[in-house]
């Protein structure tokens, strides 16, 4: 591994995943979409790019834009990005799916933009739902069927944040599910696009 990327937490093992090219190009759909977030630096990268060592096929690395500085956010503490029970994966067709929690050990799948507005819904209108992803995320479901885990950052829990900076996190997750999903995460009622 080269020695210029020392950020271990950016460094995803698939050593655990049955077919690491599928969870590799899964994982490759969602690098303009989603944040990452890397606890040890406390940074939210929102502009990086995933990349597949030459030397090693079961390790993704998330590489920040280094010609983008303004785009990581900076001292996010760490409880302030939350798991959740909440999965993307896709379904037989290649269909982006959200596996919702209902209770009992099961789960309910919605097309992704449907539930990521159903999960707005049952947050209420003054908690912008905001996902993101951290190391570990990437997982299998069955049949070898890659899917990701999110977590979501709770701007009220942010502590060493200004008010503004706290607002561009928010715009810039917004934006990118806006975007890619046809979903917001608003502040007096959810956008279904």
């Amino acid at each position: 591994m080269n020695d210029i990327f020392k950020n271990e937490n950016l460094v995803w093992d698939l050593g655990r995943l049955t077919d690491h090219d599928r969870a590799t190009r899964f994982a490759m759909r969602f690098q303009q979409s989603l944040c990452v977030y890397s606890p040890p630096v406390q940074q939210l990268y929102t502009n990086y790019e995933i990349i597949v060592p030459d030397d090693d096929n079961r390790k993704l690395i998330i590489l920040p834009n280094p010609h983008a500085f303004h785009d990581t956010f900076n001292r996010i503490n760490e409880d302030a990005v939350i798991q959740t029970s909440l999965f993307i994966t896709p379904n037989e067709e290649g269909a982006l799916q959200l596996l919702i929690p209902m209770g009992n050990g099961r789960q309910r799948s919605m097309p992704l933009a449907v539930g990521l507005n159903f999960i707005q819904s049952k947050l209420g209108p003054d908690v912008p739902f905001l996902p993101v992803l951290a190391k570990g995320d990437l997982r299998e479901f069955k049949q070898s069927r890659p899917m990701l885990h999110l977590h979501r950052i709770v701007l009220s829990r942010i502590d060493q944040n200004s008010e503004m900076e706290s607002r561009a996190i928010r715009k810039v997750i917004q934006d990118k599910l806006i975007r890619h999903f046809g979903f917001a995460a608003v502040g007096k009622a959810s956008v279904v696009q």
